[in-house]
């Protein structure tokens, strides 16, 4: 009976207060849908707002005046958080629209063209390559040449002139004769040393010889040798490069240098500074002395021979562009020593 009563009296109460209103049905309306939003807020858990509902109330609400908000489940804090994320992103999307009609980006044509120039011509600064692109039809300012070499790590003209090895011997090939020692292990696990001398410009090895010790007056003698043979031929070569090695000593110098040579020391743990030689002794190895079972000195001594007649008369070099011929040609074979380790292939008649 009391339940009843206390529902009776809200009806009363509910019909006095609707009687003033205009809309009656629409007030009822917004009565019943709040109570029952009441309802599913006690049996639901806190609601998860998705993107385009935070962008929707957010926009409702400036329609709206604050008091009104509490029509929203949400918090009038989190109402205004949303609104200016809204006009956060906005702002974000306009700034990158400006950002996209800003400097248009250079061409790769006119980035490889400039990295080309500052490769080719290590003493050019950013003004003399921005002078030679405006002569080749690129419009661009020294700042654009600076940005594109800095990105690609090269430094500015007075350190990118620097001389590198590579650079050094490409220039003087035909002046530089280069030497060195290699160890070759017989069957008998005995160790020989081998002295050979290079001409870098025409990649003609001269072998010297091999020997179980080599002595001062070992190698001494092996450089009158090779001395006396580029006189006799009229070589002019200027430069010895060779490494630091103790087998060299200071009689070695005295010959080559009384010849007129400059005797060039090469770093230490450097191999790149003496790669033409480095890169014969890998040729000699990977084609010869690699398949061959070495004996003694004799044996190695033949084996270097031959190989070095071979390498300087019939094995290819890298030939200039000039030299290049197409057509077909029809080869004949040859088969050399060592039991045909090694073809030499020529034209046929």
């Amino acid at each position: 009976m009391l339940l009843a009563l206390i529902y009776r009296l809200v009806l009363l109460v509910i019909d006095l207060v609707v009687a003033r209103q205009r809309n009656r049905s629409l007030q009822l309306e917004v009565v019943v849908l709040r109570q029952q939003l009441r309802v599913l807020e006690r049996q639901l858990g806190r609601p998860r707002w998705e993107t385009p509902d935070r962008l929707l109330l957010a926009a409702l609400s400036r329609h709206l005046s604050r008091p009104n908000w509490r029509a929203f489940l949400t918090t009038p804090e989190t109402l205004l958080r949303w609104h200016r994320e809204l006009v956060r992103r906005k702002w974000a999307l306009f700034a990158r629209r400006r950002k996209r009609r800003g400097r248009p980006r250079m061409p790769e044509a006119l980035k490889e063209l400039v990295l080309r120039l500052a490769r080719e011509n290590s003493r050019w600064g950013y003004r003399r390559i921005q002078g030679e692109l405006g002569k080749l039809g690129w419009r661009c300012s020294h700042g654009t040449v600076r940005l594109i070499l800095k990105r690609a790590g090269f430094e500015p003209a007075p350190q990118r002139s620097r001389i590198s090895w590579r650079e050094f011997l490409g220039q003087h090939a035909q002046q530089l004769l280069a030497t060195d020692f290699f160890t070759v292990e017989t069957v008998w696990l005995e160790r020989l040393h081998v002295l050979f001398f290079l001409e870098i410009g025409s990649r003609r090895v001269h072998y010297a010889g091999c020997t179980r010790h080599p002595t001062a007056a070992w190698v001494v003698q092996q450089a009158r040798n090779l001395a006396g043979k580029l006189q006799d031929e009229g070589k002019e070569l200027k430069v010895l490069l060779r490494d630091r090695d103790a087998k060299f000593p200071t009689a070695f110098d005295a010959v080559f240098r009384s010849e007129g040579l400059r005797i060039i020391r090469l770093p230490y743990r450097a191999p790149r500074a003496n790669a033409y030689a480095e890169r014969w002794v890998g040729t000699a190895r990977r084609e010869a002395l690699d398949h061959l079972l070495i004996l003694g000195r004799r044996h190695l001594d033949y084996v270097l021979r031959e190989f070095a007649d071979h390498y300087q008369r019939a094995r290819p070099h890298p030939p200039r562009p000039s030299r290049l011929r197409c057509g077909i040609l029809v080869a004949s074979c040859d088969v050399t020593a060592w039991g045909g380790l090694i073809h030499e292939y020529s034209r046929a008649a």
